[in-house]
């Protein structure tokens, strides 16, 4: 299943545009915390977190019938998008920078064998990331600035059916905007000539982050009507964006917004060097327990009961054996027996 959420915050806003009827987001006004974006697209599509999520925004839903696909983008450079009244939305507490590395790790886990769909994209940094069929679904899709100016001017861009308004063809921040549009575009029609991979059981993932508004309002200030026309644009696109890539999975797919004015604190990733040493450092030096882990009590409970049948099953067994009378309850001996006298 797809989901499409679309963000903002308190200012800042996330909201769901479409979704399909087994994953329930109820409306109300509850702050959804900005660490906790990732784990709400992960339990969404079936998948357990590390930490339960006390957030009411997202209901139970139907467990046995999760979306095929999630599709996330982050919108950089506002708190709030004119977007249509039929999705849900809810304000967004502490913006801090997110990933989904966590979700994509865990879809190609457990679906390694199907190759899924993982397709995680910044335009404006030059920064793709795709696992399994992604490769082949996507091999045309213009990804450097180059690539994304380029296509821009090919016959079928979006410059020949998108009204610019105040926008312009010459200036470079402009471009930049209208180039991550038409990222959205071609997305959704290189995915139209795969159909059969929505229709697979393994589920897809779409990570999307756009930084061209927040270009446009550096450039022109957030009072201009370039702004003001640009983020009218984006809230179309992105609507269209989403109808599409729900159509294209047939109802099953959440399709989710993130639009953040700015993050409190830059994203970091974790890194370690290749030449660290392992005997240098210990990782437990004061030698405390492991930190618990939440599926301790079911491999627990599995493996005891586990023990206790097969504990059960050899007493049985034993005891049956023991009291056992070889020339009655045995064929072979019966047989073995009648031979002799034949003989």
């Amino acid at each position: 299943q797809v989901f499409c959420l679309f963000l903002g915050v308190w200012g800042d806003e996330f909201s769901v545009l479409r979704s399909p009827q087994s994953v329930v987001f109820r409306d109300g006004g509850w702050p959804l915390p900005g660490e906790r974006i990732p784990d709400v697209a992960a339990l969404s599509m079936g998948f357990s977190v590390e930490d339960d999520l006390p957030w009411p925004g997202l209901g139970v839903g139907d467990l046995f019938n999760r979306p095929r696909a999630t599709v996330l983008v982050t919108v950089k450079g506002v708190d709030k998008l004119a977007l249509p009244e039929k999705g849900v939305s809810y304000p967004i507490e502490n913006a801090v920078p997110f990933s989904l590395d966590s979700v994509a790790s865990a879809i190609h886990s457990l679906f390694s064998e199907e190759t899924p769909v993982v397709l995680q994209l910044a335009p404006s940094e030059e920064r793709v990331y795709m696992v399994g069929k992604a490769n082949l679904v996507f091999e045309d899709l213009s990804v450097t600035l180059r690539q994304l100016r380029n296509r821009l001017f090919q016959d079928n861009s979006i410059l020949s059916s998108l009204p610019l308004n105040s926008l312009s063809r010459n200036n470079e921040v402009d471009l930049l905007f209208l180039s991550e549009l038409q990222v959205l575009h071609d997305i959704a029609s290189l995915l139209s000539r795969h159909k059969h991979l929505a229709k697979d059981r393994s589920p897809d993932l779409y990570s999307l982050e756009l930084a061209g508004l927040e270009e446009i309002g550096k450039r022109y200030g957030e009072d201009s009507q370039q702004f003001k026309d640009a983020s009218q644009i984006l809230a179309e696109s992105l609507q269209k964006f989403a109808d599409e890539m729900y159509n294209l999975y047939n109802g099953n797919a959440v399709v989710e917004v993130v639009a953040v004015k700015a993050f409190n604190s830059p994203l970091t990733r974790k890194t370690r060097s290749i030449l660290q040493s392992t005997e240098s450092e210990k990782d437990n030096p004061y030698n405390l327990a492991y930190e618990y882990n939440y599926d301790y009590a079911v491999v627990f409970n599995i493996i005891l009961w586990m023990m206790i049948g097969l504990a059960l099953a050899v007493i049985v067994v034993s005891y049956n054996l023991w009291n056992m009378d070889p020339g009655y309850d045995s064929i072979i001996y019966r047989m073995t027996n009648q031979k002799i006298r034949m003989d």
